[in-house]
């Protein structure tokens, strides 16, 4: 059974079956897979189920958590990532200077949640996803954390020039929207959550925005303290983020992270050889590869499942996503082939 198997992957047992998960954003293949459109109000939830069942995922993507709709937030512009796509917009400045990003007070700005309140939002949450997916691994977990709230509220620009302009001043600004991610991290712990998914999208495709030492005095011990607790309870955190954070995965293991979820830029050579035996790994097929030629899709399929064979906690997963324009014939294919590449 799929619980069971992802399970068994988080724990670190080693399933007979190499279980995975997919973030797939393909209408036309679910409708190819289900008979039934995802886009259409009344068949949309029982084809996302039927697809979900049907693909057998062991493991299920979920964040949620307290965001900025209580403030000012910034909007940098919309890639075209789904296929019909309607909240393209445009560029939107919550802050116009540095100086008023110094004199930001998150807390005061968007709130505390309310600490009963916020857990049975994520109860609800984790018990609606697991009607639609029944039979996964349904995490808890957050989005915003601490790196990505400053991008989302600030954008890069403004995120970049206040911490250079005042990094004392912006060292507090990053406290409290710790302390506003404490609150739901405390509020997940009256969940009934098997596992906790942390994302924080702390680099891009290229490696780390600023110095790495910058990391490692203002953002990692951040993450120490809100994944303490969770840890406290015995309950896993698997830290997520795009891009390549391969430089990075040393000093997140050293301050608690159980588990990886990353694109194809992190290396997972790295990964699986540093803690291939010790942490969970999801990701790390390419979407450009599902693009290409059926011999292209299995030598991607093949380059994972070489090194994930040998690994007790490793997740089959595209980790830049299925997007709609990847041709059907071609996710159809790999769907089917994967398969194949379950059996260790």
């Amino acid at each position: 059974m799929s619980y069971e198997r992802g399970l068994a992957a988080i724990n670190l047992e080693m399933p007979t079956e190499i279980p995975r998960t997919e973030y797939l954003d393909h209408p036309a293949y679910m409708k190819f897979l289900t008979g039934l459109n995802p886009n259409d109000p009344v068949e949309g939830e029982e084809a996302r189920r039927q697809t979900y069942l049907k693909l057998d995922y062991d493991f299920m993507w979920l964040t949620t958590g307290w965001g900025l709709e209580q403030g000012r937030s910034t909007w940098m512009g919309t890639a075209t990532y789904s296929e019909g796509q309607a909240n393209v917009r445009g560029h939107v400045d919550g802050f116009r200077s540095s100086k008023e990003v110094l004199e930001l007070n998150p807390v005061e700005e968007y709130g505390l949640p309310d600490l009963q309140e916020q857990a049975a939002v994520h109860q609800a949450e984790l018990d609606n996803t697991r009607s639609v997916v029944s039979d996964a691994v349904i995490p808890g977990g957050i989005y915003n954390t601490v790196f990505t709230w400053a991008i989302k509220a600030f954008g890069w620009e403004m995120f970049m020039e206040a911490a250079v302009d005042d990094p004392v001043r912006f060292d507090q600004i990053l406290e409290g929207f710790t302390e506003i991610s404490m609150r739901d991290v405390e509020a997940w712990l009256l969940t009934d959550m098997p596992v906790f998914l942390c994302h924080d999208d702390i680099v891009w495709s290229s490696g780390p925005v600023f110095h790495p030492d910058w990391y490692r005095k203002y953002i990692f011990p951040r993450y120490e303290r809100l994944w303490a607790p969770i840890r406290a309870k015995g309950l896993k955190v698997i830290f997520c983020s795009d891009g390549d954070y391969t430089g990075f995965v040393d000093d997140l293991a050293a301050v608690g992270a159980e588990g990886f979820i990353f694109e194809p830029m992190t290396s997972l050579e790295y990964v699986a050889e540093r803690y291939g035996q010790t942490h969970v790994i999801i990701g790390n097929m390419d979407c450009r590869e599902l693009m290409k030629s059926r011999e292209a899709i299995e030598a991607e399929i093949k380059r994972c499942y070489e090194i994930g064979r040998k690994l007790p906690g490793y997740f089959y997963a595209v980790g830049n996503h299925i997007p709609y324009n990847i041709p059907v014939e071609n996710v159809d294919y790999y769907m089917k082939l994967i398969e194949a590449y379950r059996k260790r």
